[in-house]
């Protein structure tokens, strides 16, 4: 690890200002960015520790919508009595995500400023019609995820929450790697004021939306609807855990499941 400067404002507008400095990078719960500084793939000049900005946490109800802050620990998300009337399949993916230390540290901001591939939340964020607030503006989900760690973020922008329509109904079902727990394939479903929506991550450089499925969902709500549907190949992933025709196949299956969890 490279030696770096650290600081811990207690506001947005201080984090802000330290951030203008390109070789500057926040740090939420850290569980990517530290690793790379510790093999050495990232050499900032600076950490702005965002810990200590209270309105940057929390969870609240405005009318129709779920707002959550981009630094709330996944193990808040899991526990928070709104969200889990609200939005029951966010809080349990909350739950599912790594393991009890990783869902006591990462936070949710922190896993979509960082759109890993095999990341759980890109897939509701998308799914649902969130909104994505940064400190300049507000951008929807659909113009956020741009591809494989790549946002629409701006250099220097910081995320500060994430504003979740309440949909009539939303599942998720995913297929996970035995040791590192990160996603092989899975599956978010939805129904709500954005429509019909089902997307895929972990199977591709990114999240994706399953247009098919989405078009048999909204004629026919059940497990059977998608279940002839295949997904292609083509573009997907493959390493020595999984195939791309293998995750393919997961894509239907944890379609299924995810209505299934939806009721």
């Amino acid at each position: 690890m490279y030696d770096f400067l650290y600081h811990k404002p207690s506001t947005v507008s201080e984090a802000v200002a330290l951030l203008a400095d390109p070789e500057v990078r926040p740090i939420s719960g850290g569980q990517t960015l530290l690793p790379a500084l510790k093999h050495r793939l990232d050499r900032p000049s600076a950490l702005v520790d965002l810990s200590g900005i209270a309105e940057l946490r929390g969870i609240r109800r405005q009318g129709d919508r779920i707002v959550i802050g981009a630094m709330t620990r996944h193990a808040e998300i899991q526990r928070d009595p709104s969200l889990n009337a609200a939005i029951p399949a966010l809080a349990r993916m909350a739950g599912l995500l790594g393991d009890p230390q990783v869902r006591n540290r990462g936070t949710m901001g922190g896993s979509l400023a960082n759109n890993d591939p095999a990341a759980d939340y890109p897939s509701a964020a998308l799914a649902l019609g969130a909104t994505l607030v940064t400190d300049r503006r507000r951008i929807e989900a659909d113009d956020y995820f741009l591809g494989m760690f790549t946002t629409a973020l701006e250099p220097g922008e910081l995320l500060t929450a994430i504003e979740f329509p309440v949909p009539e109904k939303a599942g998720y079902a995913k297929m996970r790697n035995p040791a590192s727990r990160y996603v092989m394939t899975g599956v978010f479903v939805a129904r709500g004021p954005m429509g019909v929506r089902v997307v895929v991550n972990g199977a591709g450089p990114g999240v994706f939306r399953q247009a098919e499925m989405e078009a048999a969902l909204s004629a026919n709500w059940s497990p059977e609807a998608v279940a002839s549907i295949r997904q292609s190949s083509d573009g997907l992933n493959g390493d020595i855990h999984g195939s791309a025709e293998y995750r393919a196949h997961l894509v239907t299956v944890m379609a299924k499941r995810a209505v299934l969890d939806a009721g």
